[in-house]
């Protein structure tokens, strides 16, 4: 059984409302790995609900929904989640732009003038 402070870095929690019902979260953030392993566990009442995992650019996405939860409540989860994370969705982390042969920078064409 997983415990939401067991070996993780960081815990905090998460209140979502939602259609007049208001959901709990506790999120536990651990060490991400490339193993598979998932970076941010949930759980709701100490039960693991759920858990995700960030992109390349450190977008989440579910990675598992043992609970079954609502798609859409997970997608406003991850949406707070990579809200108290800021840093990691700087632009800093965006692969550099590339120029044309000719190193100019070159305005998309203009219709209508």
């Amino acid at each position: 059984m997983i415990k939401p402070q067991t070996l993780s870095m960081e815990n905090y929690n998460i209140t979502l409302s939602t259609d007049k019902q208001i959901h709990r979260f506790q999120v536990a953030e651990y060490p991400h790995e490339k193993s598979g392993s998932c970076k941010y566990h949930v759980f709701q009442n100490d039960q693991f609900v759920a858990s995700f995992e960030p992109d390349r650019q450190h977008f989440l996405h579910i990675c598992q929904n043992p609970a079954k939860l609502d798609e859409e409540l997970l997608h406003l989860l991850a949406d707070q989640i990579e809200a108290r994370h800021p840093q990691e969705n700087q632009l800093g982390g965006f692969e550099p732009i590339e120029f044309d042969s000719d190193d100019e920078f070159e305005a998309p064409p203009q219709s209508g003038l």
